[in-house]
């Protein structure tokens, strides 16, 4: 490792962390409708969608309307995908895609997943990477932050009735925070060079004096929601690696930001709900740490050099280069990627099937915490609030009283709920991988054997049901099994955790408000912190370590025995 490499990851947290604390206040106003510069916009909305604002709902009816709201989606993208040829902007004239990788995709992009088992730039016409895709990108990513909204009003009063109106909610998120900043970062990426065309391609001259065909499209406002709405599904099939995605550096560090800002300024946006800010200093303390011990750890994985050749005693001057864009280099690569799986964005700049074995078992390990460093928007806050309500029943557990966050007792319910949404994502990520590894189509869509193929299928599973959509890429996903498996798995991860989490908001607003006590367990000090860390990182392994230790860390000593597979 290198200074400036540290330094690069410096510079990223400052920039992300400096923003998250004024926008986190700002998305608090929005939350408690206080900012209405379109307003009338607003308006015009709800009465052409027949909605009442002031209409409040019970956490049953808030789940029902998101669901209902994402089945109509899915369902709407479906048929987009599978009657592209026959929509407008498609000048490629583009067949419609089969059913099987129509489900697959349009339950990607529905869950915020955006997992990709096409070519865009030869499966996607442009009229559905717009209407389709990128509308999609908006909304999933609206509707986690809804969610999120709605967990913070549990906290905030006494025996409260209701969380908010959903049809509200995903209105202000969209209007006053997801399409300005998208505007403004699509013109930063159109000035850098990043297209936003409806031609369907160029031909360039190389200069060896043949041509080349360049397809290009409305890619600029796409990339700018996939980074802010931790979504992650790229115009181009090589996502931020392409240069038309991801121009040069700066672009490079842009997107970095978009990705990261949000999740870390919905904490601070808590702290402004609950009328105590170092609740939510302390939640952004944990997330922050986290991918900060990722980030120096892929990175110091990756300025090491491969394991194989440092056995072999072949000298790697500066690190393991495979896979990295040399625009970027080794520290901007590894910061992009260990960002993009810390939360559920799954863009990547750099391919993580040509990482080292532990440099490739950061980002995999990141989702496997549930992706709460900082996480999907609007995910990744109301995971770890299920982590937090863990933490102060441990404490309470410790001393001998009933747990209580904010407030609010934590009792059975509560963790039942919490317990029911853990462990039913990890059964079906080991199980869905496990059974994949025992199938002739499983095995054989691995481009590896040995360790590095379980972690490629690993990997899958835990991106689909994590929501992140990223791919170690040396797996062929477009078989019966993955197509229909994994666009389960990303419906199930997305909806099986939130519904439960819903419920344990609306049980929680419901509860009086208690005074702080002396034996009240602090939520706000480093000792808090610590223990939040500590349960998150101990979930997690103890979920997943066998399997783990069976993939990249087998790899890894394998790799420095000087042994193949």
């Amino acid at each position: 490792m290198t200074t400036q490499g540290l330094l690069y990851i410096a510079l990223v947290f400052a920039l992300v962390l400096g923003a998250a604390l004024p926008l986190g206040r700002y998305i608090a106003a929005i939350f408690e409708g206080r900012v209405r510069f379109l307003r009338p916009v607003e308006l015009g909305f709800y009465r052409l969608a027949g909605v009442d604002e002031t209409r409040q709902m019970t956490w049953q009816a808030y789940a029902v309307a998101l669901l209902l709201l994402s089945l109509i989606h899915f369902l709407l993208l479906y048929a987009i995908l599978r009657l592209q040829y026959y929509l407008p902007f498609n000048p490629q004239h583009i067949a419609g895609m089969s059913p099987r990788l129509a489900f697959n995709t349009a339950a990607s992009f529905t869950t915020n997943t955006n997992w990709q088992a096409y070519v865009p730039e030869g499966q996607i016409s442009n009229g559905a990477q717009m209407l389709g895709l990128a509308v999609h990108m908006f909304l999933s990513a609206a509707a986690g932050i809804a969610a999120a909204a709605a967990v913070m009003r549990a906290f905030t009063a006494s025996a409260l009735k209701s969380l908010g109106n959903f049809y509200v909610d995903l209105t202000r998120i969209t209007l006053y925070l997801l399409l300005p900043i998208s505007l403004i970062a699509a013109v930063l990426l159109v000035v850098a060079g990043c297209p936003q065309s409806f031609a369907p391609f160029i031909s360039a001259h190389t200069l060896q004096g043949g041509s080349q065909t360049i397809a290009i499209g409305p890619a600029a406002l796409q990339e700018a929601i996939k980074e802010l709405g931790t979504n992650g599904g790229g115009f181009f099939n090589a996502n931020s690696g392409h240069p038309f995605e991801n121009p040069n550096a700066w672009t490079n560090l842009l997107e970095n930001w978009l990705l990261l800002v949000i999740g870390f300024a919905l904490p601070i946006a808590f702290g402004h709900m609950v009328k105590d800010k170092a609740q939510g200093r302390a939640l952004m303390a944990a997330m922050a740490i986290i991918l900060a011990l990722g980030c120096v750890g892929a990175y110091a994985a990756e300025a090491t050099g491969n394991p194989l050749h440092i056995a072999a005693g072949v000298a790697q001057s500066g690190g393991n280069w495979e896979g990295k864009e040399v625009r970027f280099g080794i520290p901007a690569s590894t910061t992009f990627n260990v960002s993009a799986t810390g939360t559920s964005t799954g863009a990547v700049d750099s391919f993580t099937d040509s990482y080292t074995p532990l440099g490739g078992a950061v980002p995999l390990f990141l989702m496997q915490l549930g992706e709460v460093s900082p996480g999907g928007v609007g995910s990744g806050f109301y995971t770890v609030i299920v982590f937090a309500l863990f933490s102060v029943f441990v404490a309470g557990l410790m001393v001998g009283r009933t747990p209580e966050y904010l407030g609010k007792k934590v009792q059975e319910k509560e963790i039942k709920l919490a317990m029911l949404g853990v462990l039913i994502l990890t059964l079906f990520i080991l199980a869905g991988a496990g059974f994949s590894l025992v199938t002739a189509s499983g095995v054989g869509s691995l481009a590896n054997a040995g360790p590095h193929g379980l972690t490629e299928m690993l990997y899958a599973w835990t991106s689909a049901t994590e929501n992140n959509g990223s791919a170690f890429a040396g797996i062929s996903a477009d078989t019966p099994l993955l197509d229909y498996g994994l666009g389960a798995a990303m419906l199930f991860g997305r909806f099986a955790f939130m519904i439960p989490v819903l419920a344990i908001a609306g049980s929680l607003a419901a509860k009086p408000k208690l005074p702080e006590s002396a034996g009240t367990f602090p939520t706000t000090g480093p000792l808090f912190i610590g223990l939040l860390i500590g349960v998150i990182i101990i979930l997690g392994g103890l979920q997943f370590m066998p399997a783990d230790t069976l993939g990249p860390l087998a790899e890894h000593f394998l790799l420095h025995a000087g042994k193949t597979f």
